[in-house]
C-alpha cells in the first residue's frame, strides 16, 4: 500500500487525509493564536490611540483581550477544521453534525461576547483615566454606570442572537406570545426590577458616589462600585459587602463623607477616693486641652456626669475636624494620652469594676 492509498484509507467515515487536514488546521490555530491575537490587538489599539493618545499602553489592552481573542481564533480554526470532515448527518443537516455545528456557533458567540465585554472594560479604563484629571467624582460614577449598562445590553443581544441565528427561533413571535408566562416572569423578577430602578434613583439623586463612606442598615464602609442591581462596599474590616440598591434608598442612609466633623464620646472612670477639688481640676484641664487642640472645635464638653457603681464618671465629648478615619483615630489617641497625664498629675487614678463587702460581726 503506497502513501496515496494510505491517505485514502477510510476510517470512521473519513479518510486519513481528512483527519490530517483537521489536525493540521487545529494545530495551526493553536500555534498562531498568540501571534494573531497580538496583531489584532495592535490594530485595535491603533484605532483607540488616534482618538485618545497617551492615556493607556498597549499592554493594558493586550492583558484584557488576549484570552478571549485566543479562544475566538481557536474556535474559528476548529470550525474550519470540522468542515473538512464528513460527519454523520452532514447531508440531512441533523445528527452529530448539527450538534457540533450548534455547539461551535454558541461557543463562537460566547467568545465574541467575552471579547466585547473586555473591550468595554478597556474603554472604561480610558474614560476613567481621562476622568482622573477632574476633581469631581460624578464623572467616574457615570462611566461605571454606562459601562454596566453596556455590558447588560451585550448580554441580552448575545442571548437573542443565539436564539435567532443559531436555533432559528422567531424572537418577535416569542415576545408576543409570552402572555401569562411573561407576567409570571415579571412578577418573579420584581425584586430585580426594583433594584434596577433604585440604581437610577441613586444615579440621578446622588445620595452618595463612589468613594464615599456611608452607613446603612447597621453596615458601614466605603462605596467601591454602584451597579445596576447592587452596590459594593468595603468595610473597615476589609470585607467586601454586596447590598441591594433598593435597600440603599429605602433605609436611612448616613453619608459620613459629607460630615464636617467626627464626634467622639466616652467616659473616664475615676476612683472614689478622688476629692472634689481633684475632679474639678481634672475636668477643667481636659476641657482646656480639648478646646485648644488644633483638630477640634469649641463644642467640646467635659463634665462630671454621674456616680457609677465603682467609679466617678467624667463624660468626654468633642468633635474632630476631619472626615478621614485614620486622622480621627490619631486625634482621639492623642487626647486619651493627655487625659492619662492629667489624671496622674492631679493625684487620682482610673477605676476598675470592683465590689466592697462589709462583714458585720455579731457579739
Amino acid at each position: 500500500m503506497d502513501f496515496q492509498e494510505t491517505l485514502s484509507f477510510i476510517f470512521w467515515g473519513n479518510t486519513i487525509e481528512n483527519y490530517l487536514w483537521f489536525t493540521g488546521i487545529v494545530l495551526l490555530a493553536i500555534l498562531f493564536k498568540r501571534l494573531l491575537s497580538k496583531r489584532l490587538g495592535k490594530l485595535l489599539f491603533g484605532l483607540f490611540k488616534r482618538v485618545k493618545p497617551g492615556l493607556l499602553e498597549f499592554d493594558d489592552l493586550f492583558n484584557l483581550m488576549i484570552k478571549p481573542m485566543e479562544l475566538l481564533i481557536v474556535l474559528i480554526g476548529l470550525s474550519f477544521a470540522v468542515g473538512v470532515l464528513d460527519l454523520p448527518g452532514s447531508e440531512e443537516g441533523a445528527g452529530i453534525s448539527r450538534m457540533i455545528d450548534v455547539a461551535l456557533q454558541i461557543s463562537i458567540v460566547v467568545a465574541v461576547t467575552w471579547s466585547m465585554l473586555r473591550l468595554m472594560d478597556f474603554l472604561g479604563l480610558i474614560l476613567l483615566k481621562q476622568a482622573e484629571k477632574t476633581a469631581s467624582k460624578t464623572d467616574d460614577q457615570i462611566i461605571l454606570f454606562v459601562k454596566e449598562a453596556g455590558k447588560i445590553f451585550v448580554y441580552i443581544f448575545s442571548f437573542l442572537f443565539i436564539l435567532g441565528a443559531v436555533f432559528k427561533l422567531n424572537i418577535g413571535a416569542m415576545v408576543a406570545g409570552l402572555g401569562i408566562g411573561g407576567l409570571a416572569i415579571a412578577l418573579a423578577a420584581q425584586d430585580t426590577l426594583e433594584n434596577v430602578i433604585a440604581s437610577f434613583i441613586i444615579f440621578f439623586d446622588k445620595p452618595f458616589i463612589v468613594g464615599d463612606y456611608i452607613k446603612v442598615s447597621g453596615v458601614s464602609g466605603v462605596v467601591e462600585k454602584i451597579g445596576f442591581r447592587s452596590s459594593r462596599i468595603r468595610t473597615l474590616e476589609k470585607s467586601y459587602l454586596t447590598i441591594p440598591n433598593k435597600m440603599l434608598i429605602s433605609d436611612v442612609l448616613d453619608n459620613m463623607s459629607l460630615r464636617t466633623f467626627r464626634r467622639a464620646k466616652f467616659h473616664v472612670g475615676l476612683v472614689y477616693e478622688t476629692s472634689i477639688e481633684q475632679v474639678k481640676a481634672i475636668v477643667n484641664d481636659i476641657q482646656a486641652f480639648v478646646d485648644e487642640h488644633e483638630n477640634t472645635n469649641q463644642d467640646g464638653l467635659i463634665r462630671f456626669e454621674e456616680f457609677g457603681d465603682s467609679s466617678l464618671n467624667v463624660m468626654v465629648l468633642f468633635y474632630v475636624d476631619t472626615t478621614e478615619y485614620n486622622i480621627y483615630l490619631a486625634v482621639v489617641e492623642e487626647i486619651n494620652f493627655k487625659i492619662m497625664e492629667i489624671v496622674k498629675k492631679h493625684g487620682s487614678d482610673f477605676a476598675f469594676p470592683s465590689t466592697t463587702v462589709y462583714l458585720q460581726k455579731e457579739n
